[in-house]
């Protein structure tokens, strides 16, 4: 077990405080209900996939497991839920999803998911988005020199894993092969069915070939998790960005009216639109705040 996966609390607690602003507007909030909803799943997700591989290959000399590795280099980005490399150079890349309905996959290995009662939506293709992040890390594996012992960069796999009690729908058409699609509780069997089906005669001998040994095997995985860059958790996009409220633009004839006896005048001093006792009572309550003037309930939001 090299790593473990980052702390992201603190990002949780900057986008739940974020919610409790009363500058944003329609367009952030729906944002932030989200971003805060898939970063809680997912965080959910990757700790019970971490659950399911540590339980099966912690005491395991000849595999090595980084989880929540990000890496970046020439501009290139790869964010990799799992990690699991063995010593014969074979790297099993793992993307998890926690989608808790129904996961389906049709014919052109199109992804959409469906939740009880509700509508079926489309989503990133998880297997074609684990692909991308072969040529970052193919890169990274020749300039840190990890490799086989008798040459070669190591054999990529990849593998998605959803949620233990998700239903999934794969493709009638037999030229498509989803079987990398699993739950998460079933990388045991999947791990031990594709050694033995997926890796032929030649492969077993070239991977006996390049094997490393297990201390090998701990420097290597120890050097690549050296690499890894987290992400800033304070982040936002520039849309959601902090503003500072509009300057009250009040004229000077609205002014001159609302200064005598403003505290007792139902009258918004920015838009000049009549208001409730509620909304006035509330400006003369916080003097501090509203200057001991009285604004609608829109523009109180200004202050």
């Amino acid at each position: 077990m090299i790593k473990s996966a980052d702390d992201k609390s603190k990002r949780v607690a900057l986008l739940e405080d974020l919610q409790k602003s009363t500058l944003l507007d329609r367009g952030q909030r729906e944002w932030l209900t989200d971003e805060l909803f898939r970063l809680k799943r997912g965080i959910q997700g990757e700790r019970d996939a971490a659950h399911y591989l540590d339980s099966y290959l912690r005491d395991d000399p000849d595999r090595a497991v980084i989880h929540d590795l990000r890496i970046s280099i020439d501009g290139q980005v790869a964010q990799i839920d799992h990690l699991v490399m063995s010593r014969a150079m074979h790297v099993y890349l793992l993307e998890t999803k926690n989608f808790g309905g129904s996961v389906h996959i049709n014919e052109q290995g199109e992804f959409s998911v469906q939740y009880s009662g509700e509508r079926v939506f489309g989503i990133e293709s998880p297997i074609e988005q684990s692909r991308r992040h072969e040529g970052p890390l193919l890169k990274l594996f020749v300039q840190l020199g990890i490799g086989g012992r008798v040459g070669g960069a190591p054999v990529l796999h990849h593998c998605v894993l959803v949620h233990p009690k998700a239903t999934i729908h794969r493709p009638k058409a037999k030229g498509r092969d989803t079987s990398m699609v699993i739950k998460a509780d079933q990388f045991r069997a999947w791990h031990e069915e594709f050694r033995e089906r997926a890796l032929g005669i030649s492969e077993a001998v070239g991977a006996l070939m390049n094997m490393r040994s297990a201390g090998t095997l701990r420097e290597l995985a120890e050097k690549l998790s050296r690499q890894h860059r987290p992400a800033d958790l304070l982040a936002l996009p520039p849309f959601m960005q902090p503003r500072e409220p509009a300057p009250l633009q009040i004229s000077p004839k609205r002014a001159e009216t609302t200064s005598v006896g403003a505290k007792k005048t139902l009258v918004c001093a920015t838009c000049g639109s009549k208001i409730s006792y509620p909304e006035g009572k509330f400006c003369w309550n916080n003097e501090k705040r509203f200057g001991g003037v009285q604004y609608c309930r829109e523009h109180q939001a200004a202050f």
